[in-house]
This record gives C-alpha cells, sequence and structure tokens, in this order.
C-alpha cells in the first residue's frame, strides 16, 4: 500500500540527512516509526474507548492517589 503524507521542512531534512548517513530509504524509517509507535497509539484509542463506556455507564473515575488514599496502601 501506498500512502502520502506531508512533512515539515525540518522533518525532511532530518529523515533526508538520516537516510543519507545510514544508506537506508526513507520509508524504511517511516516503516520503522509507524511499527515502534502504532501499538502505542492503538492502546491509547482502547483506554479512552474503555472510559469514555465505563462513564456511559454511569460510573466515575478517581484518580490512584485518591484510592491508595481511602484503601490505606
Amino acid at each position: 500500500m501506498t500512502i502520502s503524507i506531508r512533512l515539515t521542512p525540518e522533518e525532511e531534512e532530518r529523515l533526508e540527512r538520516l537516510s543519507q548517513r545510514t544508506g537506508r530509504s526513507k520509508s524504511f524509517y517511516v516503516r520503522a516509526a509507524l511499527r515502534e509507535h502504532l501499538t502505542d497509539l492503538e492502546d491509547a484509542f482502547l483506554a479512552d474507548e474503555a472510559l469514555d463506556s465505563f462513564e456511559a455507564g454511569g460510573r466515575r473515575s478517581r484518580p490512584l492517589a485518591a484510592l491508595k488514599a481511602e484503601s490505606e496502601l
């Protein structure tokens, strides 16, 4: 699959320099960055979705510090 993205001039220059210094393609580094962060992005989305579902059920979340204080942990 082919994807087009817009980079800032700074991002483009950094990617170009890295590619030239290492002899690897810019696509190699874009794919590496995507692999590195895709799981984190998926996890963040799922956490937001879970919180929305939790709160939609009429429940409220509390800070961990408050729970620890109440439980004397």
